[in-house]
């Protein structure tokens, strides 16, 4: 009798299991392989799958404008962090008081020799990204370090030649940018400072007086104010105020190395509230002032 046919082997049940899985494992990876190749494509120049971008969370920006105060700066920090609150529902760590605290001990900077000086005039102005986790620490750290970059980038051969210091600069700068709103009016406005130091004369720099009592910009400075013994009445005390009164940007940093090469002692703000009127004459000075209405 021929052999019965023998029943077909059957495969075990782990083995069909192990074989489904790996056609499914290879199913994912080639969608996997597909949405990388699309996140790539649509990404631009970013590196990151685009899974991760979708989930990095979008930064805030906050911006320093040039000439604000470190008072001011810390205002924005917590009007800024109070808007982040609202969009994102989360506290940032960011905020005003801890901004002020990190800002007022004197430290020693980099091209500034050994002595420790206040925070005022290097807290560079500029826009800066943070998030929910940025400390006040590390969002000050940025902005010294937009300093150094920017400060790299002067040349005090002049102003050392006019036995200046880098601190000396430092401080014009911050006087040319409270007192000038046309570009092309810095280095005029240098050259005013540097001629008067020169010549031993008080500056009588509006600004710096406002900034050592507190005057806001709106309010007409008093006479009893002009009168003060305020260290930073520059128009009783002779020579340059004991710090800067702003953080200065980098077109301010360069004039206040590199002056006009001029003679004006005098300068006052035109009617259009925007430009000065620069003479090198006390009695031209003088002219103007009565012919526009200015008290002397």
């Amino acid at each position: 009798m021929p052999p019965r046919p023998r029943p077909p082997r059957r495969t075990p049940r782990s083995v069909v299991y192990r074989r489904r899985l790996a056609a499914l494992g290879v199913l994912v990876a080639g969608f996997a392989i597909a949405w990388f190749a699309v996140g790539s494509i649509g990404g631009g120049k970013s590196k990151r799958p685009a899974t991760t971008a979708l989930l990095a969370p979008k930064p805030f920006k906050i911006v320093f404008p040039e000439g604000f105060t470190r008072s001011q700066m810390a205002h924005r920090v917590t009007a800024v962090a109070e808007i982040a609150k609202r969009e994102r529902g989360r506290t940032p760590a960011l905020s005003g008081r801890p901004y002020l605290a990190i800002t007022n001990p004197r430290r020693r900077e980099p091209g500034f020799g050994r002595k420790r000086y206040p925070l005022e005039g290097f807290l560079f102005p500029a826009t800066y990204d943070f998030t929910v986790h940025t400390t006040a620490a590390q969002l000050v750290a940025q902005q010294l370090e937009a300093f150094r970059r920017n400060w790299a980038k002067i040349s005090l051969r002049y102003a050392l030649s006019k036995n200046l210091t880098p601190y000396d600069v430092l401080m014009i700068a911050s006087m040319i940018e409270r007192e000038t709103a046309a570009p092309e009016e810095r280095q005029l406005v240098a050259a005013v400072i540097y001629n008067r130091l020169h010549l031993h004369m008080a500056l009588g720099i509006d600004a710096t007086l406002r900034y050592g009592l507190h005057i806001p910009p709106t309010e007409s400075i008093h006479q009893s104010q002009l009168d003060s013994t305020n260290p930073y009445n520059t128009g009783k005390r002779p020579g340059l105020p004991p710090t800067p009164i702003a953080n200065p940007g980098l077109a301010s940093l360069q004039a206040a190395a590199h002056p006009a090469h001029v003679d004006y002692l005098y300068y006052v703000r035109k009617p259009d509230k925007k430009h000065h009127f620069f003479t090198a004459s006390a009695a031209a000075f003088d002219r103007y002032l009565a012919a526009h209405g200015y008290g002397r």
